[in-house]
């Protein structure tokens, strides 16, 4: 996809959602860490749902890590791997305790060492509390990326520097939200909606016109 294209791309994406947010519900900082934390191969929805009865009883680093392991797991035990993820955050609590006076850091580096944060992560939170301009790349930007042939790449990290690369300045802290909404509702795995789409003339995808037809 050449620059002209891709600039219509996401001025399309911008004008149908000019101010894109996170469907993760949070009322924080570290609300939000920890939602990302459990919304790793889980939905926002099934976070949404645990998070609702967690953070009343507990939304801090101090609160959550006195719960400890064992009751945390009661509470998001409908979330995919949250033996694991139960573990990694109580521990996240505990660092964020000891090492940051529970304040989340700003920094990369400093999300990147703790307990259950991987690049992704620490892309989601430095974007979407922090207003970094990063790109996590999850499923729905890697698909998209991809299909549309905006940034293709191999791997995730391929296509997250593809996209720091190509997108202009000026879209560049909303379009991980644009994309990934897109993927999430328009542009799906198995039966991508062109009907429906907004970029649909600008879109690479090979067998987009055979989609639209069935």
């Amino acid at each position: 996809m050449n620059p002209e294209k891709r600039y219509e791309f996401l001025s399309r994406l911008r004008e149908e959602n000019p101010t894109p947010r996170t469907e993760l519900k949070y009322n924080s900082t570290f609300e939000l860490l920890i939602s990302v934390i459990l919304s790793a191969q889980a939905t926002d929805v099934s976070v949404n749902k645990a998070t609702a009865k967690l953070y009343p009883v507990a939304n801090t680093p101090e609160a959550i890590y006195k719960l400890g392991e064992r009751k945390l797991k009661t509470y998001i035990k409908t979330i995919g791997l949250y033996n694991s993820k139960a573990k990694n955050i109580i521990k996240t609590c505990k660092a964020l305790v000891e090492e940051h006076d529970s304040v989340v850091p700003n920094t990369r580096a400093e999300l990147e060492a703790l307990p259950g944060v991987g690049r992704k992560t620490a892309n989601v939170v430095l974007n979407t509390a922090f207003g970094e301009p990063t790109m996590a790349v999850d499923t729905h930007i890697f698909r998209i990326s991809n299909r549309t042939k905006f940034a293709p790449g191999k791997n995730v990290l391929q296509v997250e520097k593809k996209l720091l690369k190509v997108i202009p300045d000026e879209f560049m802290v909303d379009a991980h939200h644009w994309l990934i909404l897109h993927g999430r509702y328009i542009c799906t795995a198995r039966n991508p909606r062109c009907g429906a789409c907004v970029v649909y003339d600008v879109c690479e995808f090979k067998g987009k016109k055979k989609d639209l037809e069935e």
